[in-house]
């Protein structure tokens, strides 16, 4: 597949030819759902927590009588029965992280990639470079060469300026390509990537 490589001023600069073995693949729906499950469990908190009946101060004074009272043989308030007392079987702090084989993470990047593709919803940048870093600015060139909604996925460095400026603008995120993943590309209408960025992303998954 070729693609036109722009600027950010809006002008072709030449075409690049995509890696049909990482961009030519027919998109798995329950891949790429496998995926995004396991992004999300991994970025839980996992901090919900209750008192349990241990955690409870509260008297262990005898509530009634042994016998002959006509109700239940309480020994405790921490009960879980009474108000204030402990829960049973409440949430405590763990972790939702679940494990997914490394090839099939890999397989689903590429899955993600492809989907992109089949849509037409990827652009190939030249390079993200921001001379003055005013976000001002970027929002109109952004707007000049139809970028409302989109992940830009940089090379290995990001250019601080560029990175800087995007970050007040909404539905744009910019990430490092190491730091490219299957959630962040499928909840943006477009990827963008670098020509770097391009060539790391075949020489990783080629």
């Amino acid at each position: 597949m070729e693609l036109t490589v722009t600027t950010l001023e809006g002008t072709a600069n030449g075409s690049v030819s995509l890696s049909d073995g990482v961009f030519g693949l027919e998109p798995r729906a329950d891949i790429l759902q496998r995926m995004v499950r396991y992004q999300l469990a991994k970025r839980q908190a996992g901090t919900h927590d209750v008192k349990n009946r241990g955690e409870i101060r509260a008297t262990t004074k005898r509530v009634g009588r042994q016998k002959g009272g006509g109700v239940a043989r309480h020994g405790a308030r921490s009960a879980p029965q009474f108000r204030g007392g402990g829960r049973s079987f409440g949430p405590t702090p763990r972790s939702h992280a679940f494990d997914l084989p490394k090839k099939v993470r890999a397989l689903a990047l590429k899955h993600a990639l492809s989907s992109k593709a089949r849509a037409g919803e990827i652009v190939v940048l030249e390079a993200a470079i921001s001379k003055d870093g005013k976000t001002a600015e970027l929002r109109k060139v952004f707007g000049g060469i139809g970028l409302e909604n989109a992940l830009i996925i940089g090379g290995a460095e990001l250019d601080r300026n560029f990175a800087l400026a995007a970050r007040n603008i909404p539905h744009i995120d910019v990430l490092p390509v190491q730091g490219i993943n299957v959630y962040d590309i499928l909840r943006r209408h477009k990827l963008v990537l670098t020509k770097a960025a391009l060539e790391a992303l075949e020489a990783r998954l080629g």
